[in-house]
Parts: structure tokens; sequence; C-alpha cells
């Protein structure tokens, strides 16, 4: 399968003092990958703990998106949902390192696929699918996981530091492809010749391409319409997986869900509604893995105040 994204190359320019800091660092994601998998959860939380005593700013967006969509919620339940989430994030950096330098038989040892029979169908019909995923902590290693069993395109956008990005692309395409975010055109390319094509619609990417639409307990937020767009130009097969960390702390469990048969794919607006009622769903699985601490209601409708005041 061809990766479809301009492949950075080494470049002796990579050896230069400047960029030692970047070495140092992915060699230590390397050998932190190779710890035993226990230890490397139980680093990882603990790392969390620390991660929220320092990152202020973070935890003050967090606990403000718990409220905005978990209204319900007391004050003691949102404290320890915020606890476990930093705890998980703290575990996402382990699994960067997880997702990058491990062999497929270790991930394959770690992870549970669920409804994945559901592209039996697809493959057989060669139609394209683009599968929505969610910004949760270990959607990194999510995606290596899926490639391992059915390879697809992952959106790519490249990092300023380019010793970072050699080494990022080359963890990123070991079983997938890569497509540039602004290349819209391949990505429907793509989903027209039958392949599968990673979406995460669930952030605010600004007002552009975009209409309001309810997400939990915010009746407006900002959605984009890039779902409607390639689904309905790729003439794609909507469907949603989730990655979920077992509580046993034994792995992981990769669900891909049934296809959306009333996806509206004549209707951009009705489409961002329909996705993020999934979004919802996939969120719900594991609420204190997702990353709340993005600012996921920072545009707003003309003369309405910011919510993170």
């Amino acid at each position: 399968m061809s990766k479809n994204h301009d492949a950075p190359r080494f470049q002796w320019s990579f050896l230069h003092p400047k960029y030692l800091h970047t070495w140092i660092g992915v060699s230590m994601m390397f050998l932190i990958s190779w710890l035993p998998y226990r230890l490397q959860r139980f680093l990882g939380r603990k790392l969390g703990l620390l991660i929220i005593k320092f990152f202020k700013s973070r935890k003050k967006i967090a606990e403000k998106n718990l409220l905005l969509c978990f209204p319900e919620m007391t004050g003691g339940e949102r404290e320890a949902m915020l606890k476990e989430n930093f705890e998980h994030m703290g575990m996402a950096l382990f699994e960067t390192c997880m997702a990058w330098f491990w062999p497929k038989w270790r991930i394959n040892k770690h992870m549970t696929y669920v409804g994945f029979e559901n592209l039996k169908q697809l493959k057989a019909d060669k139609k394209g699918g683009l599968i929505i995923g969610i910004h949760s902590f270990n959607l990194e290693l999510g995606v290596r996981a899926f490639g391992t069993h059915s390879p697809g395109y992952g959106v790519y956008r490249a990092n300023t530091n380019p010793v970072y990005d050699w080494f990022q692309y080359r963890g990123r395409t070991q079983d997938n492809g890569v497509i540039e975010r602004r290349n819209v055109k391949r990505m429907v390319r793509k989903l027209r010749k039958g392949e599968l094509i990673w979406y995460a619609p669930d952030h605010d990417y600004g007002r552009h391409y975009y209409v309001w639409a309810s997400l939990f307990a915010v009746k407006r937020a900002c959605t984009t319409t890039g779902t409607h767009l390639l689904a309905s130009a790729g003439r794609a097969v909507v469907m949603t997986f989730t990655i979920t960390r077992d509580r046993e702390g034994t792995g992981y469990t990769m669900t891909l869900d049934p296809p959306m048969d009333a996806f509206p794919y004549n209707d951009g607006e009705a489409a961002a509604i329909y996705t993020n009622k999934f979004v919802e769903r996939s969120i719900l699985r594991a609420p204190e893995q997702y990353m709340w601490l993005h600012r996921r209601f920072k545009s707003r409708p003309d003369g309405e105040p910011s919510l993170y005041d």
C-alpha cells in the first residue's frame, strides 16, 4: 500500500547539536517501549498525577469541559474523573512509544478486536470506509493497532521539528498510509477506490466549513462538516471505532461499530448533528480516557462570550 505522503527523508543536518534533545527524547521513547507493559501503565499513571500539578491551565480547561458536558455530575464526581483523566494522559505518553516501536505481535497480544467482521461486507462491495474516531488519549496506539488488522490511511500533519517529524512519520506508517490533512482530493480518491480513511471530527476546528450542533449539554458546538464532505464525495460507508483501556490492566478493547445506515449524505448540517451523537456514544464508553484538556468549545456564535473565561 502506498503511504501517499511525501515521506520525510533523513538529512545530515539532523545531526546538528540543536536537535540533540530530540535524539535523546526519541531514544528514551525506544528504550521505554521495551519495559514490561504493566510497569509502563504504572509509571504512566504516576506521571499523569505529576503533570496535573504543573499544567494548571489544562486542568482548568478539562474541569470546564466536564462541567459543560455533564452538569448533572456532582463536584466530587467531576474531581474524581479529572484525576483519572490525567492518569490516562500520562499513560498516553507511554502508548505513543508502544505505537511507534512495538512489533505487531506485541500490539496484538494486548488488543481485543470487536466488530471487525463489519469490514467484510465493505470489502465485498468494494466500498471505501470513513472510520470516525475520537481524540481519546490512546488514539495513537489505536490507529496503529487498527492498521495491523486492516490497514488504512490516517490524516497527517507534519511537525515543525524535522527530526521529530522524521521519526513520527516512520512510527505512523509501519502498518498504515498517511495523507496530508489539506489534501482532501486524495482522501476522496482513496475512499472511492475502496480504502479506509480515519477521521476525527470531534475537535473545534474553527469557523471554517462548520455548523452549530449539540454535543452533550452544549447546544451549540462548532462542528466540522468535513465528515459529510468526505462521506458524500467519497461515496463511503461511515463507521465509528473506539479503543478503550481495560481496567484490569491487561490491555485494550478495539470496537468497530456497524455502518451508520441512516447517515444523511445529502445534508451537511444534519450529518454533523448525526455524527455528534456517535461521538457522544464513543466518548461515553470511557469518558475518563477522552482528551478533555482541549478547548472543544472555544468558537462561539456571534455575540456569545467565551466559555473559558
